[in-house]
């Protein structure tokens, strides 16, 4: 059996359902019938060499491949038992219930404050004791409160690396998602601003459901509850990280978590 022609993990209250996905770039396949269900608010960890299609596979999620040309997609994404392909889907409230933390930080160039609240601007709301307590209460959800409350209306371009990440957790936030997507999020960060983004991952685990791809499998283990990996557009295996980290069923697993590929 293709070892991605079902899902391996049995979920018993996915908040995503995905079943045959195939993706192509014109006439380059990226995604190879993927099937796995994502649990409601856990931490699932996809790993997998470099162009394995980790990142393409969350972009699916929140219709982000929408935005590339060329981009064709079969199969089937339900978001709460919706298809959210279905043509009454509104793009731009898919993309507020499914946010995203990209792999290098990109705040806007302008405050602290104005970054937190941009989604909220878009979606039109002017009542500023609202704004108000979302600022505060998204960076306090990404632990950035005590280090940026003094300095709100300064430019968030003179943060560290690592906080504008987290400020970036905390615009995420500030919408209310019911999924978190972040790819590669601590790959440009320091050891310590890498630690801080783990612990935040663990203290918004249970309120969110968080998809987290990374290089690191030592990330991996220490974050999430459940593991993907992927190779060559195809998902190998999928359980709890605990069982894909010390008892995987199948050798490719083995060998890619041992060090002996990839």
């Amino acid at each position: 059996m293709n070892p991605s022609s079902s899902p391996i993990a049995t979920i018993t209250d996915p908040i995503v359902e995905v079943r045959d996905l195939n993706l192509y770039y014109g006439t380059s396949q990226a995604l190879r019938g993927i099937s796995l269900d994502i649990p409601r608010k856990k931490v699932t960890a996809l790993i997998g060499p470099s162009g394995c299609g980790k990142s393409t596979f969350i972009r699916c999620l929140n219709r982000m491949n929408d935005l590339i040309d060329h981009v064709r997609l079969e199969g089937e994404i339900k978001l709460d038992g919706q298809n959210i392909h279905d043509g009454s889907v509104d793009v731009i409230a898919l993309r507020r219930r499914v946010g995203m933390v990209f792999q290098k930080w990109n705040p806007f160039p302008k405050s602290i404050y104005e970054n937190v609240i941009y989604g909220l601007r878009v979606a039109g709301v002017k009542e500023r004791t609202l704004l108000d307590e979302t600022v505060e209460k998204s960076l306090r959800r990404a632990a950035l409160w005590d280090e940026v409350k003094d300095r709100l209306h300064q430019s968030a371009m003179g943060m560290s690396g690592g906080q504008m990440q987290r400020l970036c957790i905390a615009r995420a936030i500030a919408v209310a998602p019911e999924i978190i997507l972040m790819d590669e999020p601590c790959s440009a960060l320091d050891p310590r601003s890498t630690s801080r983004i783990e612990e935040l991952i663990r203290e918004l685990q249970g309120e969110y459901t968080i998809i987290i791809v990374t290089h690191n499998m030592q990330q991996a283990a220490r974050v999430s509850d459940f593991t993907a990996y992927f190779y060559l557009g195809s998902l190998i295996e999928y359980g709890l990280t605990k069982r894909i980290f010390t008892t995987p069923r199948r050798k490719e697993t083995e060998d890619y978590i041992t060090g002996r590929f990839g």
